[in-house]
């Protein structure tokens, strides 16, 4: 799952490096969400200003960051005409970039994947694989 040949690999590694990047990013939206930060989850129900600082924190962080990642791997899924990020077959980055996209759509921000149809089908496409589409059926549902 690591790709077929050292360049691919390299690719692999390159492409989760900005996963990496594109997820401190994110991260103070991150910590909100799962009440990690300073003016968590917990201390803000109390004042009524999670919603809006949620709302916020997507409109000014989740959202620019999305778009300069998902614009990032849509140029690799355009480029490559297998449907997968690099090479012919899945790799262990598709993996993790297509759960992390459909979790944001499924548990956190419905419209996130607004405006990337490549990334949607490039989803459709790993989570079809069966013994990926038999674990995620089976798996035990959390919102992570």
């Amino acid at each position: 799952l690591a790709g077929k040949s050292p360049l691919e690999e390299a690719i692999v590694d390159s492409l989760a490096d900005q996963y990496a990047d594109y997820r401190v990013e994110i991260k103070p939206w991150w910590r909100t969400v799962i009440g990690e930060s300073e003016g968590d989850v917990v201390s803000l129900k109390r004042h009524d200003y999670l919603s809006f600082l949620l709302e916020q924190l997507k409109i000014d962080v989740v959202l620019p960051a999305r778009d300069k990642f998902l614009g990032f791997i849509t140029k690799f899924l355009k480029e490559n005409k297998s449907g997968f990020l690099v090479g012919d077959s899945v790799t262990w980055v598709d993996v993790l970039i297509s759960e992390h996209c459909a979790t944001m759509v499924e548990s956190f921000i419905p419209e996130f994947l607004d405006g990337y149809p490549e990334v949607k089908n490039h989803i459709e496409k790993v989570r079809a694989i069966p013994n990926l589409k038999k674990w995620i059926e089976t798996r035990p549902k959390t919102k992570f």
